[in-house]
């Protein structure tokens, strides 16, 4: 439905861009606006050379000498822009003059010749960092040409929840909101979406649309997964002697099939080859999106034959790649295709209950130790230099298995990683994020750290103090 707004915004030479928070990585500040902006910045970077010298001046004159700041968010920026001197810490509210700058640098590109509509998924998950921008966005007066569109699962919130708080508070700023809810489909609806593909009247339909609502309760992506099931198990077919589709609606009856759409997913996913189950689980671990680079890190082989393994989820259209290789997939069955296309693409999954499904094949007593296999072979290939890039990857991962670490100095090197988190969460004033990653550090050290570790320790208590000030909890903040 979202995407609908693709044809009105093109047609006004406007730019839409989408970015999703993710069920893993909600310690990760702004994780669906950089998203989105690097995609912006992609999309910028393909205009005319003139093009891209404008959008270079307009960018630097409205961020000054602060440009670093938001490439510390948004990397990609620096291809645009090009290298920035380093700026001296923010002081004072910190907070708000960061949101007020990266603010100034979303409104750079909402502008009567090129409107923007930037659309946030799965808001449920957002951070506080990120619900506290949209509200920033959405109360001043002066932001035009903007339209954001969010989406979350209502039945993941409750009234005080970050995001309804969030949104309470925009409504008191006389700002517009709509809501649209989308309900799931109901009997007649679901009949026309069985009927259509079945090329068949719709009243012929109706045994097994009956079947198929009391399984799915009417919801899109689960009706669609169930009939797709239905179809490869042969109980739909194609009729060639009367040219019609037929379904056996007795065998689908008597079928013992759970109505847990997650469950359902796990059931099909286990269809696949053992390969491509393998390297699902490792992606689910990752995130919605991830790129073939990591992957294949965490998979332990190489890029082709991680690729190569991949190929079935991609044939079965459970993994999405980008557009561009996509196309190039579509032209042939043959893996060597994979192997030859190029191997830096990303990739995301069909649907958020594919990854969950991919993520439960995973055994409960395993989880742990497969996200800090994941953390331990992400550090080892990342040069140390490049470290602090994706420094919240490794943490995440890591700070999942902290209980399976036994060794002091393996945790005085997992505190030092979250003391570089927590310092890269605070300087994008992700102040809760922060509080996370220092907490979980000072946990990581031994009764004895303030003689063995003490550089650490300090930088550590320093550091969290400050960010618990920050956050307003002042008790902790003197503890």
């Amino acid at each position: 439905m979202v995407n609908e707004v693709h044809k009105p915004i093109v047609r006004q030479r406007g730019y839409f861009i989408k970015g999703k928070f993710d069920q893993f990585k909600r310690d990760i500040p702004f994780s669906a606006w950089v998203q989105a902006f690097q995609n912006l910045m992609r999309q910028l970077l393909t205009e005319s050379a003139t093009e891209v010298q404008k959008w270079q001046a307009k960018i630097l004159k409205a961020l000054g000498e602060n440009g670093q700041v938001i490439i510390d968010v948004i990397p990609e920026l620096e291809h645009l822009i090009g290298k920035q001197p380093k700026v001296p810490e923010l002081e004072g509210n910190a907070a708000h003059r960061f949101n007020l700058l990266f603010g100034k640098f979303i409104r750079l590109f909402a502008t009567k010749e090129h409107p923007l509509a930037i659309f946030l998924d799965d808001l449920q998950w957002a951070d506080s960092a990120s619900l506290k921008l949209i509200q920033l966005l959405m109360s001043e007066t002066d932001t035009r040409y903007l339209l954001l569109i969010g989406a979350y699962r209502d039945n993941e919130v409750f009234p005080a929840h970050p995001l309804m708080l969030t949104l309470d508070e925009i409504r008191k700023e006389s700002a517009t909101v709509n809501q649209i809810t989308l309900a799931p489909l109901d009997q007649p609806a679901l009949n026309r979406l069985i009927a259509d593909p079945l090329s068949c009247p719709s009243e012929r339909a109706v045994p097994l649309t009956e079947l198929v609502f009391a399984k799915t309760k009417g919801n899109p992506f689960f009706a669609t997964q169930f009939l797709k099931s239905l179809h490869e198990d042969g109980l739909i077919s194609f009729d060639f002697s009367c040219g019609y589709w037929q379904c056996d609606i007795a065998q689908v009856r008597a079928l013992s099939l759970t109505d847990d759409v997650v469950e359902f997913m796990a059931i099909q996913l286990q269809k696949l080859p053992v390969n491509t189950q393998e390297v699902l689980k490792l992606a689910a671990c990752i995130g919605n999106q991830f790129d073939l680079a990591t992957l294949a890190i965490v998979y332990e082989k190489s890029q082709a034959e991680t690729a190569a393994d991949l190929w079935k989820a991609l044939q079965e259209g459970l993994v999405i790649p980008s557009t561009e290789v996509y196309k190039f997939f579509q032209d042939s069955e043959s893996v060597e295709v994979v192997q030859a296309a190029d191997l830096s693409v990303t990739y995301k999954f069909l649907h958020d209950r594919v990854q969950q499904a991919a993520y439960f094949l995973i055994p409960e007593a395993q989880k742990q130790l497969t996200h800090l296999k994941i953390g331990q072979l992400l550090l080892s290939n990342t040069p140390k230099a490049e470290i602090e890039e994706i420094i919240f990857d490794i943490v995440n991962q890591l700070n999942i298995g902290t209980e399976l670490i036994t060794h002091q100095s393996e945790k005085d090197e997992l505190a030092q990683l979250n003391l570089i988190a927590g310092r890269k969460a605070k300087a994008s004033t992700a102040y809760a994020a922060a509080l996370r990653y220092l907490t979980t550090g000072l946990e990581l050290l031994a009764a004895s750290s303030w003689q063995t570790q003490y550089e650490l320790t300090l930088s550590l208590y320093n550091e969290a103090a400050e960010v618990a000030f920050f956050n307003g909890n002042f008790q902790q903040m003197e503890e």
